[in-house]
Formats: C-alpha cells, sequence, structure tokens
C-alpha cells in the first residue's frame, strides 16, 4: 500500500508478520497535517490486521528522521480553532502509536526535531544510528512540546524532557539519546537496516498473543491521554497565534 502527493508519501511493505511502514516529505519529513492523518489511518488499519504482529516505522533520506510540524501550515494558522486542529494531528497519531495492538519497532537515521521526538519516544522499541540526534524546539518558536510531552516524560523521564525543552537551541547527541532511554540500541548507518530487519522478524516469530497482552501492560497507565493530549493541543494551537511565534516561524523558515 502507497499514497504519494504534495503533503508526502507513505508507503506499506509486507515481510511475513512484519509491515514496515515509510513516511516522508521533501521539507525534511516534516508533518503537513493531511499525512499525519494518513498515517494515523495506516496504524489503526495495521493494528487490525491479523497477519501483522509487528509494525516497523521509518522515513524516507538518510539525514533526517523527522522535523516535526510544518512550518508553511504552522503560518497558516489564523484562528485558536485551526490550531487546535493542526496539533491535534499529532495527538491522533500518538494515541494511534499507544493503542496499536501490534508491538511498534522505530526506525532513526537521522536527527529529530519536535514533533519528531514525540513519535520516537512512542515507540516501543527504537533502533538509531550514531548521527541521530534529537531536540525539542518548541519554546524557541515560541509554543511548547504540550502534546508529546507525556510521551518523552514516560520515556526518558521528567528531568530529561526538561533539560531539552528548556536547552531548545542545544542538539542532544543520540548517545544521550541512549543514555536516557529513548533509544534501545545504536547502529552504524550500513547496518542499521539489517538490524532492524533482524530484530523484528525475531520479534514477530513469538506468540503473537503474548506481544499483544505485553503491548497492553506497556502502556497500562496511559488511558488519560486520549483526552490529555487533545487538551494540549488547545494550549499550542493558541500559542501558535503569538506574534512571537508568527516572526519566530518566519525566521526559522530564511
Amino acid at each position: 500500500m502507497s499514497s504519494e502527493n504534495q503533503n508526502g508519501s507513505l508507503e506499506t511493505t509486507f515481510n511475513n508478520a512484519v509491515a514496515t511502514v515509510q513516511f516522508g516529505h521533501p521539507a525534511s519529513n516534516s508533518f503537513p497535517r493531511e499525512l499525519l492523518d494518513r498515517l494515523t489511518a495506516e496504524i489503526n488499519l495495521l493494528s487490525r490486521n491479523e497477519t501483522v504482529s509487528v509494525i516497523v516505522l521509518q522515513s524516507e533520506g538518510s539525514k533526517v528522521f523527522c522535523s516535526g510540524a510544518s512550518f508553511d501550515e504552522l503560518l497558516q494558522v489564523q484562528n485558536e480553532e485551526q490550531g487546535t486542529e493542526f496539533f491535534s494531528g499529532f495527538a491522533h497519531l500518538l494515541n494511534a502509536m499507544r493503542n496499536c495492538s501490534k508491538i511498534i519497532v522505530g526506525r532513526v537515521q537521522g536527527k529529530a526535531v519536535g514533533g519528531g521526538v514525540g513519535i520516537i519516544a512512542t515507540c516501543d522499541y527504537v533502533l538509531a544510528t550514531p548521527e541521530s540526534a534529537v531536540k525539542l524546539s518548541e519554546l524557541a518558536i515560541g509554543i511548547g512540546p504540550f502534546v508529546i510531552e507525556p510521551a518523552v516524560s514516560r520515556k526518558i523521564g521528567k528531568t530529561a524532557m526538561t533539560e531539552m525543552t528548556l536547552a531548545a537551541h542545544e542538539w542532544k547527541s543520540a548517545n544521550w539519546a541512549l543514555q536516557n532511554g529513548l533509544y534501545a540500541s545504536l547502529h552504524n548507518a550500513a547496518e542499521l537496516d539489517a538490524e532492524v530487519a533482524n530484530f523484528a522478524q525475531k520479534l514477530s516469530s513469538y506468540n503473537s498473543e503474548a506481544l499483544f497482552e505485553m503491548k497492553k501492560i506497556i502502556w497500562e497507565g496511559t488511558e488519560q491521554w486520549e483526552s490529555i493530549l487533545i487538551e494540549r493541543a488547545k494550549i499550542t494551537g493558541k500559542l501558535v497565534l503569538s506574534d512571537f511565534s508568527k516572526n519566530a516561524l518566519t525566521q526559522f523558515k530564511k
């Protein structure tokens, strides 16, 4: 299954019980709302697919895993309703990943910013390269990582999340991400695909019912995210309307 248009590309391939979902966008694999919705729908579809037990989530290219929200669309937000609607796209995606009945393995081949970090944190297991630095730059553009914060804090802890958030211009190295639990292991770019494939195939050979029950246990205590992430989207949707955010986004695009 594949789809591609001006809002980016999305392709799913199957190898035995492993489904590999690849997203891409010319602007550093950023997410316009339409692409977020397509990826959310695909995760939900695979969750119901009885022939799949493991999902590999990856992106196109070699340098950037995901640069977060589309700045072009953020600059087009004119009111709080539009802002909430846009950021709720990330809320819906993270909830779909959390609620998915399949184990999600992240393949991270490059840098990730903002929402991209949230997606990584919501994967159940992540393999990355030494070049896969991460940054939460939201404060620098007048908003904050409100929607993704529960996922990031759950994975790396509140202290490390705070460090990332307040140092909004600072890249954290892949080794830092590994030490803080965002990544499970690091591999050279030439070895990453083989390592991901081997791990996913090994995982898919386990009892699918056991994997399903383990997934539920992994995400115990997050049921409130259904409402919390939408409330966080409202906060961000309001803040992105500020003159500070508009000016900062314009400067970032130059």
